[in-house]
């Protein structure tokens, strides 16, 4: 018996990697075992900073389908849609945006912040639809009636306004929806391999799709103690990237791993070998399941399609009970 329902979703914005994965997408595995859970693939969240070119959009629906799928999300237990496939989204997007005051959505922390970073890259984002960003995702949520929402703590205030459009939803028309609540997921902060914040941006992200042989590759450009000259040295893990990676993929051996560092016992090009195989070790099974459905594209399409018609049921439900609260 599940615990309720969840909503959750990820723009199509490229390439998968691993701190992806570990941030959200694990966590959402284990959570199919425990809730009810709608899972999205946002395209219209991706127009809302890149609007002016929509090309490789389909590519990514396509490789982020692949990446979930690969990860283990099953697709009879979860309902695994693209967001811009069930129309309602549109719709109760455009209703809510009716009545939420335009200062609930100007004091988002984010928006004032996200809007300064990408102006400096050079992006014309002063759009409605970059300000109505959390709308949007209000309208995701509770299209479903979700109770809950995995977030990270910066994802709070979000949640928080989706909140307050419901109660003021509720107040003036009819107690349609309830309040989701966050969810908090505890999830493993896996840097780059150059020790930044794993990010495509910066050229130092492991994708999520290598295969093993790129797996090795980029683990071996993995950042080990700068001061560790010779294998004779005594390293320190504490500074060592690849030690970092030892604590999420190797837990069972980590100690030993920390032992041998201190005590010159092993070298960075054999720590870092034995991280690799490890890794590649634990996502056998991913690699596995990828392979299968790379192999057989359209069933890729037939489980988004199938995702999207259950989908499509909830909402048109949901979008009858709001017109009739809104005497439309």
């Amino acid at each position: 018996m599940t615990k309720g329902r969840i909503f959750s979703g990820m723009q199509p914005s490229g390439r998968f990697h691993l701190g992806n994965y570990l941030g959200a997408l694990e966590n959402w595995v284990k959570l199919q075992n425990e809730y009810e859970c709608f899972f999205s693939i946002v395209d219209l969240h991706a127009l809302t900073s890149a609007f002016e070119n929509t090309s490789k959009i389909p590519e990514n629906i396509h490789n982020m389908a692949l990446d979930w799928l690969s990860a283990g999300l099953d697709p009879e237990k979860n309902v695994i849609f693209v967001q811009s496939k069930v129309k309602e989204h549109a719709e109760l997007h455009l209703l809510l945006s009716m009545m939420t005051p335009l200062s609930w959505l100007e004091r988002v922390p984010t928006y004032k912040d996200k809007l300064q970073q990408l102006g400096e890259q050079g992006k014309d984002i002063n759009t409605y639809g970059f300000l109505g960003y959390p709308e949007l995702m209000t309208a995701d949520i509770i299209l479903y009636k979700a109770e809950y929402v995995p977030v990270g703590e910066d994802q709070i205030p979000h949640l928080e306004l989706s909140r307050e459009i419901v109660r003021r939803f509720n107040n003036l028309y009819q107690p349609v929806f309830p309040e989701p609540q966050a969810q908090l997921s505890k999830s493993s902060l896996l840097p780059g391999i150059d020790g930044r914040k794993m990010s495509k941006s910066y050229g130092n992200e492991i994708p999520f799709a290598a295969s093993p042989e790129e797996l090795r590759e980029r683990v071996r450009l993995i950042v080990t103690d700068p001061n560790r000259i010779k294998k004779t040295d005594v390293g320190n893990p504490d500074v060592c990237v690849a030690y970092k990676f030892h604590k999420i993929f190797n837990k069972e051996n980590v100690n030993e791993i920390c032992k041998c560092c201190k005590q010159a016992e092993i070298g960075c090009v054999e720590c870092k070998k034995r991280l690799a195989e490890k890794m590649v070790d634990v996502m056998t099974d991913m690699h596995t399941r990828r392979a299968e459905y790379e192999a057989n594209p359209a069933r890729v399409k037939e489980i988004l399609a199938y995702g999207a018609e259950r989908a499509r049921k909830v909402a048109a439900k949901t979008m009858e009970e709001v017109r009739e609260a809104m005497h439309l």
